[in-house]
């Protein structure tokens, strides 16, 4: 397959899954809104549920994006280092953010900053967003897509902590803010943490930790143990759905971590709305795909 012709269907493969995943959430995330919902004891936090099923059912029957706020587009990949159109991947999911745009449809989300022009096609200045893993001796990529929305994601928070604050202080940090700000981001949320060296690498891993599913845990056992206390800890505040209170908080704590610097802890948190818009797609090197977050989805 020529450049011409790969970048063309890479182009039409993503166009079409950046859209799906705006109308339709995925798996994990479905089957945890549905267990939440059943064990849900509070009226209205009940009544709640339901209507975010409700408006979950529309957006997959009217064909029509489950939030009006479709978020700045972020892609992560995970490229192997033999993937044969690694050259034509920027631009494919560029041109993919634009075709979305009007296919989907998407709200326009990208202003120029200091112009304060908003571009009208979700593309800019470094936007759609662009994560990059290498790995080596792999031959295909896998993208994960995700709907960055202006409550939910985007408001995330970091610093650096002194060493004598320890893990304690990052789990008052993760508290203060979901207790400051979460019941903003539309809850039950999913709370990706990031714990590393610095502000900027907490702060990518915490974006990292929330394209992992529901449910999922940390290799380390610490730090699994750690998901735990704070996924109860703050399901025990009863922020509940929309933030009306309720038996639950979040659908999860995800925790992404790195070695660091002994004398700093950097720490930082974000979070994904109820309606976690997010999507894992594997691409071949013969350009065939598979949905990995939707069972049963097609383009």
């Amino acid at each position: 397959m020529d450049k011409n012709t790969a970048s063309q269907t890479l182009t039409d493969i993503m166009a079409k899954f950046t859209a799906y995943i705006g109308k339709h959430l995925p798996t994990d995330v479905s089957e945890k809104l549905a267990e939440l919902r059943a064990a849900e004891t509070n009226t209205l936090a009940s009544a709640v549920y339901s209507s975010m099923a409700e408006n979950q059912e529309l957006a997959n029957k009217l064909d029509r994006p489950s939030c009006q706020d479709t978020g700045v587009i972020q892609y992560f990949i995970t490229a192997g280092s033999d993937f044969p159109f690694l050259g034509e991947l920027e631009e494919s999911l560029r041109n993919a953010t634009l075709v979305a745009t009007k296919t989907a449809p998407l709200r326009h989300n990208a202003v120029e900053t200091f112009d304060e022009r908003n571009t009208g096609t979700n593309t800019g200045d470094r936007v759609p967003w662009l994560d990059w893993e290498i790995v080596s001796g792999d031959d295909g990529v896998t993208i994960d897509t995700y709907m960055a929305g202006g409550g939910c994601t985007l408001p995330g928070a970091a610093k650096v902590l002194m060493p004598g604050e320890g893990y304690e202080g990052v789990t008052d940090f993760v508290f203060d803010v979901i207790t400051n700000r979460g019941i903003n981001a539309c809850p039950p949320l999913l709370v990706g943490v990031g714990v590393s060296t610095a502000v900027e690498t907490a702060a990518r891993l915490s974006k990292k930790a929330l394209m992992r599913p529901v449910g999922s845990k940390h290799p380390n056992e610490k730090a699994a143990k750690m998901e735990t206390l704070l996924e109860d800890g703050l399901n025990e505040v009863g922020i509940g759905p929309q933030g009306l209170t309720g038996n639950a908080s979040v659908m999860g704590v995800n925790i992404e971590s790195s070695a660091r610097h002994p004398s700093t802890i950097g720490v930082a948190v974000s979070t994904g709305c109820w309606a976690h818009r997010r999507g894992k797609i594997r691409i071949a090197a013969d350009l065939s795909y598979e949905i990995l977050s939707h069972k049963g989805a097609q383009l």
